[in-house]
């Protein structure tokens, strides 16, 4: 299976398809900023949620007066 086909990515995974360290990628899930769920003492980030967080984001910047 590849990683496209997951459902979910690990914060490893996260943190590089967002270009951000690792760190800032837990920041960004503590402050509630990427949506995440926890699975045991597992974080894994819902693709979905992602690529929906990141559409949001780039309409309000198309939206934004110039």
């Amino acid at each position: 299976m590849q990683n496209r086909e997951r459902l979910t990515l690990t914060v490893k995974e996260t943190a590089q398809l967002l270009g951000l360290s690792r760190n800032s990628t837990y920041q960004g899930i503590l402050t509630g900023e990427i949506p995440h769920l926890k699975v045991g003492k597992r974080i894994l980030i819902p693709r979905v949620a992602l690529e929906k967080l990141l559409a949001e984001a780039g309409n309000k910047a198309r939206d934004a007066p110039s």
